[in-house]
């Protein structure tokens, strides 16, 4: 009872066994028929290198299929080049797989009623040190490449501000005696001509004047007396020095230079180009 209906449940009559071994044979050649190609390949890829797949027929007792139908891409890879094996049995694919993950190549129609059978291959995202395709994929797995801080070309960023501030202490040092002679010049004329005649004021101004000298001529023009002012063309400053010893001893004449006098002396002496 159990053999007649498990024969039922195939398409066949249980009364005539007959009929079982014929289902039996037709069932046994059509799978041998619907014997699908192998796929040859290799089971993890690397990202963005060229793969090779062969679809080749196994069976010697059957010729081999015809060119399958693809032509730029199998599944999600990228079709390169396609040419057939050197025996003649099967086709051989190079491919570029362009995405990481599961690559999956469904099955391919070979035109004379056969099926390929489907291709599962996983891409892994993580590239070796150094391959061109690294970080291509994306994700945390990825390791880029370590590139170095660029320092000797990233130096010579510096060599325009280091020389516009070698230019300005360059300036600047050009400028201090400028600096400094006018500073001394703001302290003499804030004192010049002195209001009181004491002592100790009259000390204060010759201590300024001396410093507008040493500004303009040197430290040596501290020490100056009445030829060496002469001798460089400062008479005004000459009558200025006399002009204090007088006024030390309570005395009037020489009356003390105008201001425009003693800064007139130190202009000519500058246009002149004398030098202490």
């Amino acid at each position: 009872m159990d053999s007649v209906r498990h024969s039922a449940g195939l398409g066949f009559r249980g009364r005539n066994p007959s009929n079982k071994k014929i289902g039996l044979v037709l069932l046994a050649g059509g799978l041998v028929l619907g014997a699908a190609p192998v796929w040859k390949a290799r089971a993890e890829p690397k990202l963005g290198e060229l793969l090779t797949l062969e679809l080749r027929e196994e069976d010697p007792s059957k010729p081999c299929f015809p060119r399958p139908a693809v032509e730029d891409r199998l599944g999600p890879l990228h079709l390169r080049s396609m040419e057939p094996l050197a025996d003649g049995r099967g086709w051989r694919f190079q491919a570029q797989a362009l995405e990481p993950g599961l690559a999956v190549v469904p099955a391919l129609d070979l035109g004379n009623g056969q099926r390929s059978p489907e291709v599962r291959l996983w891409v892994p995202r993580t590239i070796p040190f150094g391959g061109p395709w690294v970080g291509f994929g994306g994700g945390n797995d990825d390791r880029l490449p370590a590139i170095p801080f660029p320092w000797a070309w990233a130096s010579l960023l510096l060599l325009p501000p280091l020389a516009f501030l070698a230019w300005l202490l360059q300036h600047w040092r050009k400028g201090a005696a400028r600096r400094r002679l006018q500073q001394a010049l703001h302290g003499f004329q804030r004192h010049w001509p002195p209001v009181d005649r004491d002592r100790a004021t009259l000390d204060t101004v010759h201590d300024l004047g001396r410093d507008v000298l040493a500004a303009r001529f040197g430290e040596a023009a501290r020490a100056w007396g009445p030829a060496d002012l002469q001798t460089h063309g400062l008479s005004p400053w000459d009558l200025w020095a006399k002009s204090l010893d007088a006024a030390r001893f309570g005395r009037t004449e020489p009356p003390f230079p105008a201001p425009e006098a003693l800064l007139a002396a130190l202009v000519a002496q500058g246009k002149s180009g004398r030098e202490p």
